[in-house]
Order: C-alpha cells, then structure tokens, then sequence
C-alpha cells in the first residue's frame, strides 16, 4: 500500500506510491557517452578562453597572471547576474504591497577544472579540494559585506538541472535577504530544539545510524544518507557527524579534505551506478547574521532529476515517488562496494 512520509527536520511530507514502485535499477536512464573535445574554442570556460568571461575575481593558479592561462579553479561573474555588488543599495520599497529590494548582491561561476570533458565526480582529489577551498573562501570574502545576509552555493549537472554549459561548474548567489524555505528550514529545526532541547539532524543521524538502512556511505567525519522521505529517486544527503550550524563560520581549511572526499565519492557513485543522472546540489547553511548555533546543522542535498514534478507536486508540495529510499541507499551500498568506493580515499 502506499504511505505518506513526513521528513523530521523539515516537515515535508512525501506519497510513497508502493503500487507503482519500482526498483533502482529501472530508475536508471540508458544513455550514450559522448566524448567531447578538450579544450573547445566555443566554450568561454576552457583554458585559453578567459577573455571570454567577466574579469575573475578570485582563481587558484600556477603563479600565472590574472585572466590568463595557467589556472586551477577559476571565480567570475555570472554574464548575465542575477544580483550585482555594482547595483546601488536601496532598501524596501512599498512595503505595503507591491514590496521590492534594489538588485544589491553578487552572482558567481566557479569554473572547477580547465578540463572541459571532466566532471566533478571523475576530477582527482587534489582538485576538488581546491574547488571547496575556493567555495569556502568566496563565501566568506562576499559574508564581509553588511548588505548580504545569505550565500547560497548550487551545482547545476544537465539539462534537466538547468544548466547551459557542459563545462564543469557550480555557481554562488549573494542575496540581502533571506529566501523564505531557509527561514522555514530553520524554524523548523528550532521548534525541534524547543522541544527536545537537541538538534533535529544530530537527532536525525543518530537515528539513521542506528537504523542503518538508509546509509550509502560513511567516513569519520560524514555521513551520505537517502532521505526518509526522499522526493526523487536516487536523492542523498550529505550530513557532517559533528555539529555545526554554518559551513561559513565553522569549517576548517583543514577539514576540506575529508569532506572533498566523501563528496567526490559521491558524484561518483551516482556517475558510474546510476548512469550520470542530471542533479542539483545545494549547499544548506545557516544565515550569515543570525544566531542559530544550538538548532541548525549545516549540510549538503544531492538531488538526481530522474522524474519531473507535476501538478500535484507544484500545487500542494507534496511529491509523489515511486522510489523507496531504503532499496535505493541498499542499492548504493551494494554498487559502492563492487565498484571499490566504499570506503575514505577509494
């Protein structure tokens, strides 16, 4: 029979549609590799072509000029920003309301790799390191202005994500305000908190772990996990072990290693087990100005785009899945362990 799922931590509620389930593997989309060239003229991300984007505003490089050749990771302006750090501030208009903010904020591409026909989850170690050290450093240069109170940090893979350019990149959004779902997000972990004196995803791992059958992979300091109530196929989430409400704030140049690791291994295993499905990957952290250090728990959502919400989904906001998370995360497990990425540093 079917059931309805409630996810602990933020209340949504998902349809299991038992009936129509289907195993992990059906999920599975057949697709034909396609080697691309490397470098592409065409492509404004591939090494050589840096005249082709915004001046960078920050790169990792091999002692090269700026906007030249020899970099590791690169950070420029989105072409066509959604918010800019030019834009002149101006607070709330008509708040009565027709409500508006001027477009004050910073809109960025961190170009990963110049390697255009790589992807995240084949790059080696070393360079996802350098991609996360980036993220971190960027987030906290842009968490120094007074006028941003949020940096959001996503990775668009495929089309069916909604990405344009196969070159591999993630992007980061700045904003003075902050978005609606994270607020609720983060009242929902302190109502958890008013009650039970305890942070609902310190609560949720420790169930999770005890339970062990929606667990895809472990390290020392992390933990890959299906949801409970998993809105899509194939769909993860990256929990650290220790709590820590802000990636921002909290995270160590020395712990980016370990957490390059596990996310690396992750891509992985959904590129090589799962076909390299289309995904979403956002960066769930707390608010840069608000004092939530008991309650939230930062973490990262991996969304494979396997399926395509209907009415129903974008009408009442419950999703319906015919995937359950626990023969998707055995799934995982089984894959991991075959293809030799189970454990840190495989």
């Amino acid at each position: 029979m079917s059931e309805l799922r409630q996810d602990i931590a933020t209340k949504r509620w998902v349809i299991v549609s038992k009936e129509r389930a289907k195993r992990p593997h059906q999920f599975l989309k057949q697709v034909t590799v396609q080697e691309e060239p490397d470098p592409r003229d065409d492509c404004p991300f591939c090494e050589g072509n840096e005249a082709q984007t915004p001046p960078e505003v920050y790169a990792l490089r091999n002692g090269s000029e700026p906007n030249q050749p020899g970099w590791k990771v690169r950070v420029v302006p989105n072409k066509f920003a959604a918010l800019s750090l030019s834009t002149k501030w101006e607070g709330v208009q008509h708040p009565e309301i027709f409500t508006t903010i001027s477009g004050y904020g910073a809109h960025e591409v961190i170009i990963e790799t110049p390697q255009h026909n790589q992807t995240l989850a084949t790059l080696p170690q070393e360079q996802v390191e350098g991609v996360l050290q980036v993220v971190l450093r960027r987030m906290r240069t842009l968490a120094q202005e007074n006028r941003i109170a949020f940096v959001q940090v996503f990775r668009n893979h495929g089309a069916a994500a909604g990405t344009s350019l196969v070159h591999p990149h993630s992007q980061l959004i700045a904003t003075p305000i902050v978005p609606t779902n994270i607020r609720e997000e983060i009242e929902e972990a302190r109502r958890f908190y008013d009650d039970r004196v305890t942070c609902v995803y310190c609560y949720l791992l420790e169930k999770e772990l005890e339970a062990g059958e929606r667990i895809v992979l472990q390290s020392e300091r992390y933990v890959v996990l299906a949801p409970f109530a998993s809105r899509f196929p194939f769909e993860l989430m990256i929990l650290p072990r220790s709590h820590s409400p802000s990636f921002v704030f909290d995270a160590k140049y020395e712990d980016i290693g370990p957490l390059a690791d596990i996310l690396r291994r992750t891509l992985l295993l959904l590129y090589r087990a799962a076909n390299n499905p289309d995904y979403n990957a956002v960066l769930h952290t707390a608010p840069l100005r608000d004092s939530c250090m008991d309650y939230y728990h930062w973490h990262l959502e991996i969304v494979p785009r396997l399926t395509t919400p209907a009415g129903f989904e974008l009408g009442s906001g419950i999703y319906i899945t015919t995937a359950i998370s626990e023969e998707t995360a055995q799934y995982l497990r089984e894959q991991a362990r075959q293809l030799g990425i189970d454990k840190a540093g495989s």
